[in-house]
């Protein structure tokens, strides 16, 4: 019986620890390592862009709190972070593209909004 059970499971590596698999040969057990592989790697890649994320809000917050060139460069520095990250993601097929320019819209939304609250006088010099 237990033998007819290990012949239909076959193990691969994951981490050092063994897993078991319906996988029957070669190529099927490669393939699932690979996947693990990239699973882990676009794991890494979205994790940093919801925390960049997470902190260009932050910093939009504290802008927002209190409007000053410091912060505003900071708000900026943020901005470009996260584009950046967001692009790579992109890149390397991690995130659809429009996954990534919805999520790019929604950071310059944000600061639209609070740049319009802080200085009202120069969105309605911007639309004259």
């Amino acid at each position: 019986m237990l033998y007819w059970l290990f012949r239909y499971f076959v193990c691969y590596r994951k981490q050092g620890s063994l897993k078991t698999t319906v996988a029957n040969n070669k190529s099927a057990l490669k393939r699932i390592e690979i996947a693990e592989r990239n699973r882990v790697r676009n794991k890494t890649y979205k994790s940093a862009v919801k925390t960049l994320m997470k902190k260009y809000f932050d910093a939009v917050e504290n802008y927002a709190r209190q409007p000053s060139p410091e912060s505003l460069q900071e708000v900026q520095t943020r901005m470009s972070e996260a584009y950046s990250k967001i692009d790579k993601a992109v890149k390397r097929r991690v995130l659809h593209a429009n996954t990534g320019a919805r999520k790019k819209s929604r950071l310059a939304r944000v600061l639209k909004r609070v740049d319009a609250k802080t200085n009202p006088s120069s969105e309605e010099s911007a639309a004259s």
